[in-house]
């Protein structure tokens, strides 16, 4: 049996009524990472930069990191730019787990590294990778057991972040995906089972195909992440945006038409009545009643 027909036989996580102890960051894609030459980026980035929040809330920087490039065709350069770039944050306690297959995902020593991690952060590329090589295995199953029951930090850019939701967006293409069948979709790892995450979403373009998955998934609320922008969600309830870009959420719950799933494939489609918001540095949101809360006008830029 694969990932994808077995993945219930142990989730017991899925009831959205649980509040979760731990904390999930999910992040847009291509984040800084304390590369530039300016003086002035790299402050930023140490005092305000997305990963710099990572390790805020992961304890600070003795904190156990385990990176893992799973998703990537290229894990040794990921890795060592994640290593390179938490050092910079003063991170010593960084190790790399790259999980090429399923039985890798069995092995003890892999497992006792996630056991003992206070934050575990998904690499990006190819979302599909992490859940046919790490879903329904032990370490996905500490993983979601240790951010209900521990404080633990997931994070995950692009590919990691997508992985996050339990549907899970594995593919489509940006300007075809207001028709119908465009949008690929399968389970992802099931750790905030209320959205739909997309990313790369404002330099992609890929606003309608994750229109066409809130249509299809009207009871889940999608969240396109700009790159270099993230959210911080809190108990699996709530989340605040982090970074220099901007979010978009879409929220399907209360549509008055929805023909998504009367059409044939290849149909184009039509909603209406779907909230959206555009939220930015600082601003919240909160899952369950569906309302964002803003900084004032007046409030400094990028403050956290």
């Amino acid at each position: 049996m694969t990932f994808f027909s077995t993945i219930a036989l142990f989730l017991p996580l899925e009831n959205s009524s649980m509040v979760a102890n731990g904390t999930l960051i999910p992040i847009g894609g291509n984040e800084d990472k304390g590369i530039e030459n300016d003086e002035q980026f790299t402050l930023e980035f140490i005092e305000e930069g997305i990963l710099s929040r990572v390790v805020k809330e992961s304890g600070g920087t003795d904190a156990n990191i385990v990176v893992i490039p799973t998703a990537s065709s290229i894990p040794r350069e990921v890795s060592n730019n994640y290593i390179d770039a938490f050092r910079k944050l003063g991170c010593s306690n960084v190790h790399i787990l790259d999980i090429r297959s399923r039985e890798e995902a069995k092995r003890e020593d892999n497992l006792d590294l996630i056991k003992n991690a206070k934050c575990v952060m998904f690499s990006g590329g190819d979302q599909s990778k992490i859940t046919e090589r790490i879903g329904n295995t032990p370490i996905h199953e500490t993983l979601l057991r240790r951010y209900q029951e521990d404080y633990l930090v997931i994070a995950g850019t692009s590919a990691g972040a997508m992985c996050m939701s339990r549907e899970m967006i594995c593919g489509g293409s940006s300007t075809e995906s207001f028709i119908k069948g465009a949008v690929k979709m399968h389970l992802g790892m099931d750790f905030i089972p209320k959205l739909i995450i997309d990313s790369h979403f404002i330099r992609r373009g890929r606003f309608g195909r994750l229109a066409e998955a809130v249509a299809r998934y009207p009871k889940l609320i999608g969240v396109g992440l700009a790159e270099d922008t993230g959210l911080v969600i809190k108990e699996g309830t709530t989340f605040e945006v982090i970074g220099s870009g901007m979010v978009i959420v879409f929220d399907p719950r209360k549509l008055k038409h929805n023909n998504q799933s009367v059409l044939n494939e290849g149909t184009p489609m039509s909603l209406v009545n779907m909230k959206t918001h555009v939220l930015a540095n600082g601003d919240r949101f909160n899952l369950r009643k569906g309302r964002a809360k803003v900084l004032p006008l007046d409030a400094p830029f990028l403050t956290s």
